[in-house]
C-alpha cells in the first residue's frame, strides 16, 4: 500500500504530461496545416504568379476614382509583376481559435516603398492632367489621366524607370478552416486589409488627399508650364485672351510672350500656410518685365504717333503699326522682374488643387500684361 501511495503522484504526473504533450501536438498540427497554406499563397506572390495576383489585388479597386474602366490588359500585368519583384514576407507566429475554425498569422512583409511611389504616381498624375487641358484648350483632347488603364500605365512607367527602396511592415493575416472534422481546408481571409498590406500600403496612400503637400502641387504645376510647348502654354495660360488681338496677328504675339515665358521664367516656392481645407501658398516668381516692355512699347507708339506717317496712314494703318511695335518690344526684351504671389489652393478631398489654375497662373506670369494694351481702333475711320 505504501508503494502504491508512493507510485499514485508519479502516475499522476506522468499522465498530465501525456494530456499536454498530445493538446500541444493538436495545436501545432493546426497551426503548422495554416502555416503551410499562408507559406503556399505567399511564394506564388513572391514567385510573381500572375493568378495570385489577381486573386488578392484587385486592379479595378486600387484607382477607385478611375472614370473609365478596362480589362486585365499585358501592361496591367507587368505593373504588378514589377511591383511585387521586391516582394518578401516572415511568419512571426500563427495562433488557432480553440473550435479550430480560424487562425490568425501575424508576418513581416517587405514590399516596395510605397509610399515614395505613391507620391510619385500623384505627381505624375496630376503632370498628365495639366498637360491634357492644355491640350484639350487647344484643341486636341485627351482622357488618359481619368483612364484606369492611364493610370496603371504611370504606375508602369514609374516602377520600370525609377528605382525604389524596400519598406517592412507588419501584417495580420486571418484563416478560416473549411474542412470538415477528419479534414483540414484552410483559407486565408481576402479583404481590403490585405490587400492593402501586400502592395505596402500602396492603396491607403494613393487616397490620402495630402499625398502632395500644398507646396509640391504648386511645384508640379509650374514644372509642367515650363516644359509646355508654344501651342500647349498659349492655349492653357490664355495668351489670346489676355492680349485680345485679332486672329491674324494673335499668332505673332502669343508667341513672342511665350518665348519670353520660356527664356526668364523662374519660381522658389518660400512659405505656406493650411486652412482646414484652404491653403496658401507664397511663391517667389521671377518672369519678363512687363513693366519694362510696356514702358517700351509705349515710348516708341508715342514716337510714331507725334510723326506726320501717323496722320497719313489712317487708323487701320494706325493699328496695325501698333502691334507691329508691340511685338517688337516682346521679341527684343531682356529684363525680367521677380516678384512674391500668394497661390491660394483648395483641397476637394481628393487632392490639392490651383482654382482656375490657367488663369491664376497667366496673371502671376503676365503681371501688368493680363489687360491688353492694345487700342482696336480698326472699325473707326480718320
Amino acid at each position: 500500500m505504501k508503494i502504491i501511495k508512493r507510485l499514485l503522484p508519479v502516475l499522476f504526473s506522468l499522465l498530465l504530461v501525456l494530456a499536454l504533450s498530445m493538446l500541444c501536438g493538436c495545436s501545432r498540427t493546426d497551426s503548422s496545416d495554416a502555416e503551410e497554406v499562408l507559406k503556399s499563397e505567399l511564394d506564388q506572390l513572391k514567385n510573381l504568379d500572375s493568378d495570385t495576383t489577381q486573386k488578392y489585388i484587385s486592379y479595378t479597386e486600387m484607382f477607385p476614382d478611375a472614370t473609365e474602366n478596362t480589362k486585365l490588359s499585358d501592361e496591367i500585368q507587368n505593373v504588378f509583376s514589377l511591383f511585387f519583384q521586391q516582394f518578401d514576407y516572415k511568419i512571426l507566429d500563427v495562433s488557432v481559435d480553440e473550435d479550430k475554425k480560424n487562425a490568425q498569422a501575424s508576418l513581416e512583409l517587405t514590399t516596395i516603398d510605397a509610399k515614395s511611389l505613391a507620391t510619385d504616381f500623384a505627381a505624375e498624375l496630376l503632370r498628365t492632367k495639366i498637360t491634357e487641358a492644355a491640350q484639350a484648350k487647344a484643341g486636341n483632347i485627351k482622357d488618359s489621366s481619368k483612364s484606369l488603364e492611364g493610370h496603371y500605365l504611370i504606375l508602369n512607367q514609374l516602377l520600370t524607370n525609377n528605382k525604389y527602396d524596400s519598406a517592412v511592415t507588419d501584417s495580420t493575416i486571418q484563416l478560416t478552416n473549411k474542412g470538415d472534422g477528419k479534414k483540414e481546408k484552410w483559407e486565408i481571409r481576402r479583404n481590403y486589409s490585405l490587400e492593402n498590406d501586400l502592395v505596402g500600403g500602396l492603396m491607403v496612400y494613393l487616397s490620402d488627399p495630402d499625398i502632395l503637400s500644398p507646396e509640391d502641387t504648386l511645384t508640379v504645376y509650374f514644372n509642367t508650364l515650363k516644359k509646355m510647348n508654344l501651342e500647349e502654354m498659349s492655349s492653357y495660360l490664355g495668351v489670346v485672351d489676355i492680349m485680345n488681338t485679332s486672329d491674324s496677328v494673335k499668332n505673332s504675339i502669343a508667341e513672342a510672350l511665350v518665348e519670353q515665358v520660356h527664356k526668364n521664367f523662374n519660381f522658389k516656392i518660400k512659405t505656406s500656410s493650411v486652412n482646414g481645407y484652404n491653403a496658401t501658398v507664397t511663391t517667389e516668381i521671377t518672369t519678363f518685365d512687363s513693366n519694362a516692355i510696356l514702358s517700351d512699347y509705349q515710348h516708341s507708339l508715342d514716337d510714331y504717333l507725334a510723326s506726320p506717317d501717323s496722320v497719313i496712314d489712317g487708323s487701320q494703318k494706325r493699328y496695325d503699326k501698333s502691334l507691329d511695335l508691340l511685338l517688337k518690344s516682346i521679341e527684343s526684351n531682356t529684363a525680367s522682374a521677380t516678384s512674391d504671389v500668394d497661390f491660394v489652393l483648395i483641397n476637394d478631398g481628393t487632392s490639392w488643387k490651383l482654382q482656375d489654375e490657367g488663369r491664376t497662373l497667366g496673371d502671376a506670369i503676365f503681371g501688368t500684361l493680363t489687360t491688353s494694351p492694345l487700342d482696336d481702333s480698326s472699325d473707326s475711320e480718320s
